[in-house]
């Protein structure tokens, strides 16, 4: 589903284990705010891009955890789009609930995975001479490490489209169906950006307004720009979820499932012929369109939208008759 941040405006980095990196342009605005706006926290420049590079890495391992955890699953993950407000990684992980919570869990334990060396560089600099107040590398480790600890709580707030509304849905998702669960995370999503504007536009919260840096006009800004983004998000997931769930309640075919995410098909002439245009169950008619006779060797699920190779269904093609050769 496209509810993320498109590629426009970006453009592309590099490649790395088939996964394709683009920035987007509204990064180079961030870089100046970080490194110009805090230029008294370091003695040079320098280090403020240092910290800006390490901010950079941080956010693109996090989204290279959900990338490979979505192939390894054998899902479909190869574009990530830096932005602003953090990173996208565009994942299709198989239709089931247990491929879409490893997809999506991965990423916050990347963060984990960091705070471990980070926080083992903090105990052994303690006992260096040369870690003091004023070193840019001990400012920059516990920034670092500051960094990671922001990241990692904010993803797993239990908000869709962040990581911990999506464990929500895909923990949901074992008990109520797919259609179900999606509602309820979009809902509570709603709910929590309802319940963090108030928080930023009232003030009363010392930790948050120190989380989120809210105090700041421009960390105002990122802030509401960042929540009219999740709201935005949320209500065109539940716009997807009644359409789910209406199609969780179609019948489906027996003998038969999706390669992919193992999905049985949907009973009815939901497949269109692309030489008559005639709607047909591919199903039914195996893969043969009833009006114009035109063989299909694949099909599209009608459930994570991948296209496999008809017999991989478990649908065996009718048996080639010989021509009859006159003698």
């Amino acid at each position: 589903m496209q509810l993320l941040p498109t590629q426009k405006g970006s453009f592309r980095l590099f490649k790395f284990a088939g996964v394709t990196v683009y920035l987007h342009w509204m990064w180079f605005l961030l870089a100046a705010y970080e490194v110009f706006g805090s230029q008294n926290r370091y003695n040079s420049l320098a280090w403020n891009a240092a910290e800006l590079l390490a901010v950079f890495s941080t956010v693109l391992l996090h989204e290279f955890g959900h990338s490979l955890a979505c192939r390894s699953v054998g899902g479909q993950a190869d574009t990530i789009v830096l932005w602003p407000l953090g990173g996208v990684a565009y994942v299709n992980p198989p239709q089931r609930p247990g491929a879409m919570l490893w997809s999506i869990a991965a990423g916050p334990l990347v963060n984990v995975a960091l705070l471990v060396p980070l926080t083992a560089l903090i105990v052994w600099g303690r006992t260096q001479a040369w870690w003091g107040p004023e070193n840019n590398i001990r400012m920059i480790i516990i920034s670092l490490l500051a960094i990671n600890v922001i990241l990692l709580g904010f993803n797993l707030l239990p908000i869709y489209p962040l990581d911990g509304g999506k464990i929500v849905w895909s923990l949901l998702w074992f008990v109520l169906g797919r259609g179900k669960s999606l509602m309820i995370s979009t809902v509570l999503g709603m709910v929590g950006v309802i319940g963090l504007v108030t928080l930023a536009l009232t003030g009363k919260s010392r930790l948050f307004n120190a989380f989120f840096n809210v105090k700041e006009p421009s960390g105002l800004f990122f802030f509401i720009l960042m929540m009219a983004f999740i709201a935005n998000v949320c209500w065109r997931s539940l716009q997807q979820a009644r359409l789910l769930i209406k199609i969780d309640r179609l019948p489906r075919r027996t003998g038969y499932s999706c390669p992919s995410c193992r999905a049985a098909p949907l009973l009815g002439p939901l497949w269109k012929c692309n030489h008559c245009g005639t709607a047909f169950d591919t199903f039914e008619t195996r893969a043969t369109c009833p009006s114009c006779d035109a063989r299909f060797d694949t099909t599209r699920c009608t459930d994570c939208g991948n296209t496999s190779p008809i017999i991989m269904w478990g649908l065996v093609p009718p048996p080639t008759i010989p021509p009859v050769v006159a003698e």
